[in-house]
């Protein structure tokens, strides 16, 4: 019979790196593809409020914020205290609004113009007054599609 020999220690070959920027760009791309931009720069507090029925919106690209709530530490030098309403990236008055939907609504495709719908991203400690104002404000607009932005209550768990 024949005896197989080991005459010298074989080492382990090296690692092939020849695809590695493949799959880096390929990470690259994955992670480009899948992450979303920051749309709006936050000027003011908004603590969502919690509730039980919650759903998701469909189609976000249809969808205009406006945001109410008490300005951000440093607002607060500038325009004070008290609760603001902010359109875009910047703040606004109740009185500014009905531009501004009238400005979101041209600046869309003409068939999505009626599917548009304005989402009220309020502070829970915001009062009802400046709300109904902002909806008054939006009806005269003709936005007649509102939604109000809220987080899921969890359920309390009894043991």
């Amino acid at each position: 019979m024949a005896q197989i020999r080991k005459d010298t220690e074989r080492e382990t070959p090296a690692l092939a790196t020849s695809s590695l920027p493949d799959i880096i760009f390929m990470f690259l791309f994955f992670f480009m593809a899948v992450t979303t931009m920051k749309e709006v720069t936050f000027k003011v507090r908004v603590m969502a409020p919690s509730a039980t029925e919650v759903t998701k919106l469909e189609n976000k690209s249809l969808t205009r914020y406006v945001y109410i709530g008490k300005p951000m530490e440093q607002y607060a030098k500038a325009f004070g205290s008290e609760t603001r309403i902010q359109l875009g990236d910047a703040f606004a008055d109740v009185g500014e609004l009905h531009e501004y939907i009238v400005a979101e609504r041209t600046a869309m495709n003409e068939n999505d113009q009626n599917l548009m719908t304005v989402a009220i991203k309020a502070d829970k400690n915001t009062k009802m007054g400046i709300v109904n104002d902002v909806k008054k404000a939006l009806r005269d607009a003709y936005a007649l599609k509102i939604v109000y932005s809220a987080s899921k209550k969890t359920a309390p768990t009894n043991r």
